[in-house]
């Protein structure tokens, strides 16, 4: 083996092991927003049936934006996205 190809690999295990370190570190951030994400894309569906059912003309959809919203704010994101729409709607 030849003194690149070991400096590579050296080089690739380093990254692994603090790709892992960072990971462990940033793992409940990651955890939480795909948590919200998840939740929050469920919640726009029941809103949409929800107001639907009302007769009321008003549809969050689901698209990266709008996940990523939710994901990010929370709660608030939620209340935002259908604020925008029904600001539109009046």
């Amino acid at each position: 083996m030849d003194k690149i190809t070991a400096f590579g690999i050296m080089a690739g295990m380093l990254v692994l092991v603090l790709g892992i370190v960072l990971f462990k570190q940033k793992s409940q951030v990651v955890w939480n927003f795909l948590v919200r994400t998840v939740l929050g894309a469920i919640c726009i569906i029941f809103t949409n049936d929800f107001l639907a059912a009302q007769g009321i003309a008003v549809a969050v959809g689901l698209n990266p934006i709008s996940l990523l919203t939710v994901g990010s704010l929370g709660l608030g994101g939620f209340a935002a996205l259908y604020g925008i729409l029904f600001a539109q709607f009046l």
